[in-house]
């Protein structure tokens, strides 16, 4: 019957695709992203404290990926709700945390397990949803234009078939063919996006698993690669580039826009771990001049920029000070480097200039 928009599309291809996706601007481009790539993963490992950057940059793209669906909250309000104990969170909030923490259990668990599994895309979606859904078995999911509200795409329907196309998804993403893992990167995100396994949760779930896939390949040591930002920049062309896929079976410009994607991306990120480590190292050499040495340690000036909220447990917990005197420690206003914040009972201490590098 061929592809209807408004139809299911249970004759979804299985993988690999019967095109052939190399040519020499695939080559051209597969060149530079794989650049960039290598020198973004290499920048990391210079990086004295990893959590400074897996903290900061995953709920970056918590806020980012989530926006990409509609689902907007500020830096401000992200990176203080992390923070602070109060049940005072918006929902949108929220579902950025959850988002966060997919990602970080997604990161975490392929560690011992290196498969990128069924069962792993389910308990994504779960974190990121905080419910039990599994895969959808009730007919009405589509996507519609936003604007125009037509039906662009209807994915396949009935649980077993969605299953079958998981499980086929998971022999490509696993199978040693010798394609570029980019390119392959490339064809793993369309066709989970095709499969629309769940009822909602799929964007995010599809945006994790381009992370895991990376580290799987040993392309990256940490999860600190997010497409979602350039996605939302060019996002009309990212559904017009997947639905030429499903329509016309057109691979390269597809893969090409993934390409580029992962290239600009890369070359973005190795900049902000460059302003980061920058700001890191005047910050030390500032406190140091400007601190009494009982309470100047690198380690706490580290602690500060593990996300641009601190408090007191955050140094308690680190073994840097003992309750009684945690916020003493905090107190660098003097110094213009910390600025405290009442939240709720609490109060926070917020790293200006590490919150203002990372909203921009």
């Amino acid at each position: 019957m061929g592809f209807q928009p408004d139809e299911p599309y249970n004759d979804l291809p299985d993988l690999p695709p019967e095109r052939m996706l190399e040519n020499q601007q695939i080559f051209n481009e597969l060149i530079s992203a794989g650049r960039a790539l290598a020198e973004l993963k290499g920048m990391g490992n210079t990086i004295p404290n990893q959590n400074l950057l897996i903290n900061s940059l995953t709920l970056e793209e918590a806020k980012d990926s989530s926006a990409v669906e509609n689902v907007v909250t500020t830096h401000d309000s992200l990176f203080k709700a992390f923070t602070a104990k109060t049940g005072q969170i918006d929902s949108a909030t929220k579902e950025v945390i959850h988002y966060r923490e997919a990602l970080w259990n997604g990161f975490t668990s392929p560690k011992k397990n290196s498969l990128l599994t069924t069962n792993s895309f389910i308990n994504i979606v779960q974190t990121i949803k905080q419910n039990t859904a599994g895969i959808r078995n009730t007919p009405g999911t589509q996507i519609v234009n936003e604007t125009t509200k037509e039906v662009i795409y209807t994915p396949p329907l009935g649980e077993q078939l969605i299953r079958n196309k998981l499980s086929n998804l998971e022999s490509y993403i696993h199978d040693e063919n010798g394609m570029d893992p980019l390119i392959k990167l490339a064809v793993i995100h369309y066709q989970f996006e095709a499969i629309h396994p769940f009822s909602d949760g799929n964007g995010r779930t599809g945006r994790i698993i381009n992370i895991l896939y990376l580290v799987q390949q040993n392309l990256l040591d940490m999860p600190i690669l997010y497409l979602s930002r350039y996605i939302i920049q060019n996002k009309n062309k990212y559904y017009q580039l997947l639905c030429n896929v499903t329509e016309k079976q057109e691979w390269v410009p597809w893969i090409l826009f993934m390409l580029k994607a992962i290239e600009e991306t890369a070359n973005l990120t190795r900049g902000r771990i460059i302003a980061i480590r920058n700001l890191l190292d005047e910050t030390l050499e500032n406190a140091k001049e400007a601190l009494p040495s009982r309470v100047y340690s690198k380690d706490l000036i580290e602690l500060l920029f593990h996300q641009p909220y601190c408090k007191g447990q955050f140094l308690v917990d680190a073994g840097i000070a003992k309750r009684k005197t945690a916020a003493e420690y905090l107190k660098l206003e003097k110094i213009g480097l910390l600025f405290s914040r009442q939240v709720g009972k609490e109060v926070l201490y917020l790293n200006k200039q590490l919150l203002e590098l990372l909203s921009r």
